[in-house]
């Protein structure tokens, strides 16, 4: 429950500077509680009885896609939802995945849970932000949010889809131009036009990037039986 305290605590100045809610401090408030529990089992399944330092830094990341949450759904209850805040706090979100991973490189600290906590919090904080996106651009943008998670749901009917795919730059520069084009967008800065467009760019790459590493895991699914994870925190699980 330290950490759903943690959480409402983030959410305390944002209510007394612009308001949220009652759907934006639910939503919060769930969303960390839902990150505590999640974690705890995860933590729990792997045997891992402390947090590394690189962790702590992705708990600071999940508790501002939490505030980027409780902004979002404020606003479609009608409620205060300043674009520039959401757009900031999201940017911030974003820089902060830099920092876990070089953190856990300097103190060797990375992990399994580590990289998998890390992902959620980034594929989380994507479909949220395509989700306010959409409002200005249309329905179309989730589609950027929902990949990862449709490629996940397949992976239950199809194992060869949850094999460990080989590091890649390019998926890593995929799933930040991803991040970086929506917290822009979210900001409200352009026009629509210009925001479905460069949606529409980073959809096209993420398309790519899915489908190539979806040829390879299709080509290479006789190898194993899917359930290998990696440990490095810089190679992303999912494809994009």
């Amino acid at each position: 429950m330290g950490w759903v305290a943690g959480q409402t605590a983030l959410l305390v100045p944002v209510w007394a500077g612009v308001g949220l809610t009652v759907g934006g401090w639910l939503a919060g408030v769930g969303y960390g509680l839902a990150v505590s529990v999640l974690l705890a089992r995860a933590a729990c399944r792997r045997g891992v009885r402390a947090l590394g330092p690189a962790d702590r830094v992705t708990l600071v990341r999940a508790g501002l896609v939490g505030v980027c949450t409780a902004l979002v759904v404020s606003g479609w209850g009608g409620g205060a939802a300043p674009a520039g805040l959401i757009t900031a706090v999201a940017a911030a979100a974003l820089l902060l995945d830099a920092v876990d991973g070089h953190v856990a490189r300097r103190t060797g600290t990375a992990s399994a849970l580590g990289a998998r906590f890390d992902m959620e919090v980034d594929a989380y904080l994507i479909l949220l932000l395509s989700v306010q996106v959409a409002g200005r651009a249309g329905a179309w943008v989730v589609v950027i949010g929902a990949m990862r998670y449709a490629f996940v749901a397949a992976g239950w009917a199809l194992p060869w889809l949850r094999a460990a795919l080989p590091p890649r730059r390019s998926r890593k520069v995929t799933a930040a131009v991803q991040g970086v084009v929506l917290a822009a967008a979210a900001s409200e800065a352009f026009s629509p036009s210009v925001t479905a467009l460069a949606a529409g760019l980073a959809l096209t790459m993420l398309t790519w990037s899915f489908g190539r590493d979806v040829r390879w895991l299709w080509r290479n699914r006789h190898r194993g039986d899917g359930r290998d994870e990696p440990v490095r925190r810089t190679a992303h699980r999912q494809p994009g």
